[in-house]
């Protein structure tokens, strides 16, 4: 990777991608490129430029202006915010994707666009789920990471294009809060233990789900991109996963640090039913085996690091 253009750059995985890039690779050979030019502008220093990743002739145009050789494809409506406009994560999910691919095709990029959890269903195995079984999500969320892994599978073996995705299980931030997923739970309850002591959950204990804390998450971006093709059996997408809990083991962990803190429960019907159709756990040893994936946070580690980064925010007035 020479020339990177990360689109969706101002999103939660997006803007913390950036700079972890901009830091290997060098902050002028990595772009940033989101619809919000503000979220842009917050990001480490270097080139970024405004773009709707639906247009596909201003993706064009910055791909040339800058001989992008790979492209990462972070541009997602997430799942609950999409079952309330089904319309339009299909058009934004789906239409970043499709120019992102047919750009990749006639320009010889490579492009990374993650999939997810979401791309399970209720029919899916749901412990220890296989990196190959079935796959009948019912969201709109889903059916895009079901058509998107197909369809980056499609360009890779038709066209050559050199296509590569995770399934990512809740990623889990202390820098930019998420917008609109299942998952996202798991995030605000520090936020909430380290300002009010107390968190009422909408999914209900019980819950488990893979997690994965954010430093991780983009290791795993950029490990899969420096992989050896030749060693990848699977491109689109690998099953990855650091650690699987429910509400209630999360919120005895914290406890450990704040004995005060108390949590509640007021159900989310739409999450709660989306989080009952996702696995468990996933069985992520093909990524081990095929590029060395190895997740370095478990939830202890995580929660003693995300406590001290938000307490440090809360400190300084940030939060």
């Amino acid at each position: 990777m020479k020339n990177i253009l990360v689109v969706g750059a101002g999103g939660q995985i997006g803007s913390e991608l950036v700079p972890f890039l901009r830091k290997q690779y060098g902050a002028n050979n990595v772009i940033a490129a989101d619809i919000d030019e503000d979220k842009c502008k917050k990001l480490s220093e270097g080139p970024w430029e405004k773009l709707d990743a639906t247009d596909g002739n201003r993706f064009l145009e910055i791909v040339k202006k800058y001989k992008v050789d790979t492209i990462y494809n972070m541009v997602a409506l997430l799942s609950a915010t999409g079952e309330k406009n089904p319309e339009l994560a299909w058009k934004i999910n789906m239409g970043a994707l499709e120019n992102s691919l047919n750009i990749a095709k006639e320009h010889n990029c490579a492009v990374f666009t993650p999939s997810s959890i979401g791309a399970f269903g209720p029919t899916t195995p749901k412990d220890n789920t296989p990196q190959d079984t079935i796959m009948q999500p019912n969201t709109i969320y889903g059916v895009c990471k079901v058509s998107g892994e197909l369809l980056s599978n499609y360009y890779y073996q038709r066209y050559g294009v050199d296509t590569r995705s995770v399934r990512f299980p809740g990623i889990i931030s202390n820098v930019t809060l998420p917008g609109g997923g299942t998952t996202d739970y798991a995030v605000e309850i520090y936020y909430e233990a380290i300002k009010k002591q107390q968190y009422t959950c909408n999914l209900q204990k019980g819950t488990f789900l893979d997690m994965m804390y954010m430093p991780d998450a983009v290791k795993a971006c950029v490990d899969l991109m420096e992989a050896n093709p030749e060693k990848l059996i699977h491109r689109n997408s690998f099953n990855i996963s650091a650690m699987s809990f429910d509400p209630e083991m999360i919120g005895d962990e914290i406890k450990k640090h704040i004995p005060e803190f108390n949590m509640d429960y007021n159900i989310d019907k739409v999450k709660q039913t989306i989080a009952d159709s996702w696995p468990n756990s996933m069985d992520d040893n093909c990524a081990r085996e095929e590029w060395g994936w190895n997740p370095q946070f478990n939830l202890a580690a995580m929660t003693i690091d995300m406590l001290e980064k938000i307490e440090e925010k809360h400190q300084n007035g940030l939060i």
